[in-house]
């Protein structure tokens, strides 16, 4: 199984590092010249993948076309807003049997569309195999160290969904199928907004009722916009919504729960963002997911007072008190039981 990988970054190393250890053969696209070499002779990147190094079925190229030939799968990691431009540059070395497999979490700016109806846009008509998703609670730095985790690939089409589960099952990674495309995407974009949220509680202090309180209400969020985007309300309380929600408002290795809980100790976002290594994909995800909640009719109460926080200059403290004086609603208003 040869397997070609677009994004150097945490995830794109880690699932290198992983699969082209047990016997995969790894073709792993760096964007540059120099940092093809680099990654090639030292076969480690400590800031994006500790302990553990790039084994020797990964080759590192800095030609994409090299990357892509032969190749039975193409996982695509980069941030979630550079997935369109990779898939251009990839497009004129992309065979029609290869599939393409999205891992990046997010939604698309200014378009607001999710990365596999990118996918479905850029890919030419006569592709022959539709896109999946890969997502789950996937922190890169577990799987890298070899910790057990589980995950989930969504695909319209059953055996394109199995042939990729089959080539990423490992040991330590247990690969599930779902063919709610639009329920796994969601979820793993969704829940980076409410990971924000969840770190600015734990910054400002506010204990672990008001912690639960915003991860369950936002999952409540997450759940109503995906059902009002076609998904299945089942979905979210699977891997890619419930497990990759706890996982990423609880591990100090989340990036978004990490910038949350900076700005809840005062940070400015500018600062916030700085202090991390890598992307918090949460932060455009915010505007693009409530543009997309304005064309449904949906409430999203908690992403609409991070925005304030993020983009207006309001602070926690007062985000919250406003979040806490809403009006009293039933608790699955918005949901029923045939969702």
């Amino acid at each position: 199984m040869r397997i070609a990988i677009v994004g150097t970054g945490a995830w794109g190393l880690t699932l290198a590092a992983v699969l082209g250890a047990h016997g995969r053969e790894i073709r792993l696209w760096a964007r540059t010249p120099a940092e093809a070499e680099r990654l090639a002779r030292e076969r480690r990147d400590p800031p994006r993948l500790p302990r553990r190094d790039l084994p020797p079925a990964v080759e590192v190229t800095a030609d994409l076309a090299f990357a892509l030939a032969g190749a039975d799968i193409l996982l695509l990691v980069p941030p979630a807003q550079r997935v369109r431009e990779n898939l251009q540059q990839a497009r004129p070395a992309l065979d029609r049997r290869t599939i393409v497999v999205v891992g990046s979490k997010g939604l698309e700016l200014p378009s607001g569309q999710r990365l596999s109806q990118v996918l479905a846009e850029e890919l030419p008509s006569t592709h022959g195999t539709p896109p999946v998703v890969l997502s789950g609670p996937n922190l890169a730095g577990e799987i890298a160290a070899g910790l057990p985790a589980s995950s989930v690939v969504a695909c319209v089409d059953r055996h394109v969904a199995s042939v990729v589960q089959q080539a990423l099952t490992l040991p330590t990674l247990r690969i599930y199928t779902n063919p709610d495309v639009i329920g796994v995407e969601l979820g793993g974009s969704l829940k980076n907004i409410v990971a924000i949220a969840a770190g600015i509680a734990d910054g400002l202090g506010v204990g672990n009722n008001g912690k639960a309180g915003i991860m369950t209400r936002g999952l409540a969020e997450m759940t109503r916009l995906g059902v009002a985007e076609g998904a299945s309300a089942l979905t979210f309380a699977g891997l890619s919504g419930l497990g990759d929600l706890v996982a990423t408002c609880a591990s100090p290795l989340s990036r978004n729960r990490r910038l949350g809980e900076l700005l809840g100790k005062g940070y400015r976002l500018d600062d916030a963002c700085a202090a991390l290594e890598g992307v918090a994909e949460g932060v455009p995800t915010t505007p693009a997911a409530l543009a997309l909640a304005r064309r449904h009719g949906v409430e999203l109460p908690i992403a609409e007072h991070l925005y304030t926080v993020l983009f207006e200059g309001k602070s926690p403290p007062e985000a919250v008190a406003d979040l806490m004086a809403r009006p009293s609603k039933q608790e699955f208003e918005g949901l029923t039981a045939g969702n």
